[in-house]
C-alpha cells in the first residue's frame, strides 16, 4: 500500500511540476503572451511551443542561407569570412 501512496505523491509532483513548467513557456510565446490574464489549455501551449520552435528554425536557416548568399557576393578574404561565420556560429 505505501508503494502505491508514494507512486501517487511522485504522479502529483511531477504533474504540478508538469504544469508550473508549461505556464513558464506561455510569456515566452509571443502568440499567446497577450493573453497573460486568460485561461489558455497545456495543450495549446504545448503546441504553440512546438509549432514556434519551428518558426524559429525556419528563421535561422533562411538567415544563414541569406548570409553565405551576402558574404559569397562580398569581396572580403577567406580569413575574413572564417571570422565572420565563427562570430555567428555562437
Amino acid at each position: 500500500m505505501s508503494s502505491r501512496r508514494s507512486s501517487s505523491r511522485a504522479s502529483k509532483l511531477a504533474d504540478d511540476e508538469i504544469k508550473e513548467l508549461v505556464l513558464k513557456l506561455k510569456p515566452l510565446l509571443p502568440q499567446l503572451d497577450h493573453r497573460r490574464n486568460a485561461s489558455v489549455s497545456a495543450s495549446s501551449i504545448l503546441e504553440e511551443t512546438c509549432s514556434y520552435i519551428r518558426r524559429l528554425n525556419k528563421e535561422v536557416d533562411d538567415l544563414s542561407q541569406r548570409l553565405s548568399q551576402l558574404l559569397d557576393s562580398a569581396d572580403i578574404t577567406d580569413v575574413d569570412e572564417q571570422l565572420i561565420r565563427r562570430l555567428f556560429q555562437h
